[in-house]
């Protein structure tokens, strides 16, 4: 059964990400999945702008808990392969050639935050929660952490990366996360408008202006998904998660 669903809504495209049990959590066969989508999108001439949506009450609640037990029994060299694969999800939406909108409801965390704050216009509702909690786990945040340093700056992205905590909408609407913050029930209308709004616009014009943009450079996507290979072979990482598993307090270990 596959997890996200790309449906053309001239002149949308609707990227779905259709895993509403599991809180839409990211694994490695939607990562798969979502570069077949954009690919979808970019080739299909009914589509001018992609709107970003989930199903369910979360639009994506981070990483996958089988795809943290699994991480926990994998080689280096298979965890720098789940890391390049996620980082390339990324990269190809951040330099996508078509404008991109976000619908954000519930929860948006770790590389479900990041996801939603890369598109070009991220709307989220009044309850939602955002964050990056990796670090509360004994991980790094690290892919996510070239975005959005981009995205707020290198204040706001220390603080949130480095504290892991959870901030609402209207919070990270403040800082420049998000975009437009409304209810739950305005959220998908909302979005729809102003997709279709970006849609009205010149396709050739969009495109260079967002190469106008800054990219990401492949030494920097490189060292990011290499830090987090590094990060899943620790000891805190894995203390981390099995506690996170477990439902306890984790036991870290000193620096020493």
């Amino acid at each position: 059964m596959r997890m996200i669903r790309y449906d053309v809504e001239p002149p949308l495209g609707v990227i779905t990400l259709d895993r509403p049990d599991q809180r839409n959590a990211l694994n490695s066969e939607m990562a798969g999945e979502l570069m077949e989508a954009y690919r979808d999108a970019e080739t299909d001439t009914r589509c001018r702008v992609i709107l970003l949506r989930a199903e369910g009450p979360a639009f994506c609640a981070g990483m996958d808990l089988g795809a943290l037990q699994k991480m926990l029994s994998q080689s280096y060299e298979a965890n720098l392969e789940d890391s390049r694969r996620l980082a390339a999800v990324f990269e190809r939406l951040w330099s996508f050639p078509k404008p991109a909108v976000a619908a954000v409801q519930g929860a948006a965390l770790g590389g479900g935050c990041g996801l939603a704050a890369i598109c070009d216009v991220t709307l989220t509702t009044t309850d939602a929660t955002l964050g990056f909690p990796e670090v509360r786990i004994g991980f790094v945040p690290a892919i996510v952490s070239i975005f959005l340093a981009r995205l707020v700056g290198h204040a706001h992205a220390r603080d949130l990366l480095m504290t892991g905590r959870r901030m609402t909408g209207a919070e990270a609407q403040r800082i420049g996360l998000v975009n437009e913050v409304v209810s739950l029930e305005a959220l998908n209308r909302r979005a729809r408008e102003v997709a279709e709004a970006l849609a009205a616009n010149s396709a050739q014009a969009m495109a260079a202006t967002r190469r106008l943009l800054p990219a990401i450079s492949h030494d920097e996507l490189e060292g990011a998904c290499v830090a987090n290979a590094k990060a899943r072979m620790t000891d805190d990482c894995r203390e981390g998660v099995r506690a996170f598993l477990e439902k306890r307090p984790p036991s870290w270990a000193s620096l020493g």
